[in-house]
């Protein structure tokens, strides 16, 4: 069989004859428990754990963890037992084929973790322990996991066989846990593959107008890098560096984000050619900033985007120099450098410094590397739920992260947009309780400050405990970020009298319907949240259990919501005309008299001359016959969303300013002020604002801020509105 060939042949490269010997037992032994079986696309089954192994003998993984990736099915689906396992390859292997079998009972085939948590069930919820095993058992033996990322990689790339709700289920789990798993191991071959794939079912059709992107670009692009290339390849050169520099394609997940994140900026993304990038790879590390040096003195560097990772390395054993600069034509160019093991390292992470090498001591620094999965794990050890705690390690752990330090100088590593409430509770969770203040590079700032990479943070504590503030556990205040955090704060809270928090709960629910201006039944609303009387709600809501915000979203749709009889619909991010042209923003559009598309239409855009591009339908003669191809571009039918006019009253005491912060506040909030009254009776200001909001959620965020600003008393909806005229 051509894949066994190339699995032994692949493993001969670096273990010992012997130790190849008992990967061909374990497929043997393999290939005669699965005969007759066969998956859903129709091929042999024993084709899944061959390129299982395949992928782990890449990363060149030991003899034992090979053996396991050909034997991971073998208990679950043929029935031998855990003896037999142990009595012919030995218990290494036996555990990690056990470890293995546990966590393909972890998929969370009914959908993400987000779906688990709004649809409450004992599946779920046994999910959600399962995957909380998997994610302790790294610490244990990673090799379990490095196993389990190569069977769900083979997966994905088989997923056409099974149904398209299925397909998507499997997909959003690997987008949500295996793909930022694997960056985390720093696995980035994986995390890529894992990610593109994943992308590829979960949108089909932004996947393939990105691969259209890309191709219709491909050779314009590849001729400017490998002009950029050669310059960089000479200047090297003069400058006494023995250097290989290659071509570094961007993958569509990623393409895909940054996409997003320009067009956030309003900025055009058709002519970007970080698409491809540069990588040098040099033998040590002098030569790196050797190399950077060279770079900087050839090309602009762009402010803001060098980053060290060689000084700083990431925890996941990640290191390289990060930089843009500005080449021919003045367009950016992304290039990293590093050496050629720091590339092995990029490439297969955890695994290229394995750990597990036959007749080699333990690798110490790698060790030493594995010890922010164990701190993590140690930080969500107090994380009480089993959903409660993967929902942690996804904001915790898999997001992108910044690195700021203690005033000892000690590197800590967050989440990106941590505060230093956050880093409080990381230190310890009594930092956390007693905080009243902190420092930021020796500035005193807010607690809800967000951290930025290099930041020392000093927090300040009483010398009795305190508590926390129920305001950090209010998300529209963006005190606490990280669910770890959260979690001690809400803690905290459940250990006060049921008394004071049912009185707490109670004093902010009738609050927030003073603030909407609404009367709702109290049993009511505590058993659309899942509670069985009105103590048990107000008791949670003091406590923090739930948060007002998750009421005010359980309610959108009853009777809060806001007055229908005045939708005003207006136009989201896009032109005025509700085109938007693939990847060049808002330009002049206009509707093709000839063929008059209309929404819904399949359609493609030509560039006149001087009136911006005209739409037409796909099939329209004039297109169809169209000789001049380059002058087509792609453009799709913008999204509309509707908005609601609400009347808001703000009482304050009056002062200079006042007005501006409000209003201030409210543009921040990207909320449209329709109309604004002030008047003045002695010290007490009322300002009535008409504004334009989506939605009970956005309205109730205002409200949070408004009552934020200084010198306000009191912020309430106003009972009535009079009809507002509706503009287009």
């Amino acid at each position: 069989m051509d894949l066994l060939e190339s699995l032994i042949d692949r493993a001969a490269e670096y273990l010992p004859k012997d130790r190849v010997k008992k990967v061909r037992r374990a497929y043997d032994f393999a290939d005669a428990a699965h005969d007759g079986q066969v998956r859903k696309s129709g091929d042999p089954f024993i084709i899944h754990p061959l390129n299982t192994a395949i992928y782990l003998a890449d990363m060149k993984l030991d003899a034992d963890a090979l053996s396991a990736a050909l034997l991971h099915d073998v208990m679950e689906d043929c029935g031998v037992p855990y003896g037999d396992l142990e009595s012919r390859f030995g218990g290494d292997v036996a555990k990690l084929v056990d470890g293995v079998t546990k966590l393909n009972k972890t998929d969370l085939l009914s959908g993400t973790i987000e779906y688990a948590r709004r649809q409450p069930s004992e599946d779920s919820h046994a999910q959600a322990a399962s995957l909380r095993k998997m994610l302790m058992s790294m610490a244990e033996d990673i090799r379990v996991v490095l196993i389990k990322l190569a069977d769900r990689l083979h997966n994905m790339r088989t997923l056409r066989a099974l149904s398209e709700e299925r397909r998507r289920a499997i997909a959003q789990e690997t987008l949500d846990i295996y793909a930022p798993l694997a960056h985390r191991l720093g696995i980035w071959e994986i995390k890529w593959l894992l990610e593109d794939l994943a992308f590829q079912h979960l949108n089909p059709e932004e996947y393939k107008q990105i691969a259209g992107l890309v191709n219709s670009k491909r050779k314009e692009r590849e001729r400017y890098i490998e002009r950029v290339k050669s310059t960089l390849e000479a200047e090297l050169e003069k400058n006494g560096l023995q250097a290989e520099v290659k071509g570094r394609p961007k993958h569509f997940y990623s393409i895909s984000k940054k996409m997003m994140a320009y067009r956030a900026k309003n900025k055009t993304v058709d002519e970007i050619y970080d698409l491809f990038a540069l990588r040098i790879l040099v033998d040590d590390v002098k030569s790196c900033y050797a190399a950077l040096g060279a770079v900087h003195a050839k090309w602009r560097p762009l402010p803001g985007q060098f980053d060290d990772y060689i000084a700083n390395p990431k925890d996941n054993l990640y290191q390289s120099l990060h930089t843009a600069v500005l080449c021919e034509g003045a367009s950016p160019v992304e290039i990293q450098i590093r050496t050629h093991e720091m590339h092995r390292l990029s490439e297969y992470g955890v695994a290229a410094h394995w750990l597990y090498k036959e007749g080699e001591p333990t690798d110490v620094r790698f060790e030493e590397k594995m010890t922010w999965l164990r701190q993590l794990l140690e930080w969500q050890r107090d994380v009480s739920g089993a959903e409660e705690f993967v929902e942690s390690f996804k904001t915790d752990v898999f997001q992108n992260q910044v690195f700021v330090y203690t005033p000892k100088g000690d590197l800590k590593e967050l989440p990106a947009g941590s505060t230093p409430l956050d880093f409080a509770y990381r230190i310890h969770t009594e930092v956390g309780h007693r905080c009243i203040g902190a420092k930021l590079n020796g500035k005193l700032v807010s607690l809800n400050s967000e951290l930025q990479n290099g930041d020392t943070v000093h927090i300040m504590t009483s010398k009795t405990v305190r508590g926390p503030s129920m305001d950090w556990l209010n998300p529209n205040l963006g005190y606490v970020k990280t669910t770890s955090a959260r979690e001690k704060v809400r803690q905290w809270f459940n250990r006060q009298a049921r008394r004071t928090n049912i009185q707490r709960g109670r004093e902010i629910f009738v609050k927030q319907l003073r603030r909407l201006n609404t009367d709702l039944d109290d049993l009511e609303v505590a058993q659309s949240m899942g509670l069985d009387s009105t103590d048990d709600f107000f008791a949670a809501l003091g406590s923090g259990a739930i948060s007002i915000s998750d009421v005010v979203n359980k309610l959108t749709t009853q009777e809060v919501t806001p007055q229908q009889e005045h939708l005003v619909p207006l136009p989201s991010t896009g032109p005025a005309s509700g085109i938007q042209v693939l990847g060049v923003g808002d330009l002049l559009t206009r509707m093709a008299r000839c063929c008059s598309p209309i929404r819904g239409d399949d359609i493609t855009g030509y560039i006149t001359r001087n009136r911006g591009v005209t739409v037409h339908r796909r099939n329209c003669p004039n297109i169809v016959h169209e000789t001049e191809t380059e002058r087509l571009v792609e453009v799709t039918w913008g999204q509309t969303q509707t908005l609601y006019p609400v009347r808001i009253s703000i009482e304050a005491w009056d002062r200079v300013g006042l007005l501006r912060d409000v209003t201030a506040l409210v543009s921040e909030e990207r909320v449209n002020i329709a109309s604004c009254v002030s008047e003045e009776d002695d010290d007490v200001s009322v300002i009535s604002l008409t504004v334009y909001t989506d939605g009970i959620t956005q309205l109730s965020r205002l409200f949070s801020k408004l009552e934020d600003v200084d010198g306000v008393m009191r912020v309430l909806r106003a009972k009535s509105l009079s009809p507002v005229p509706a503009s287009s």
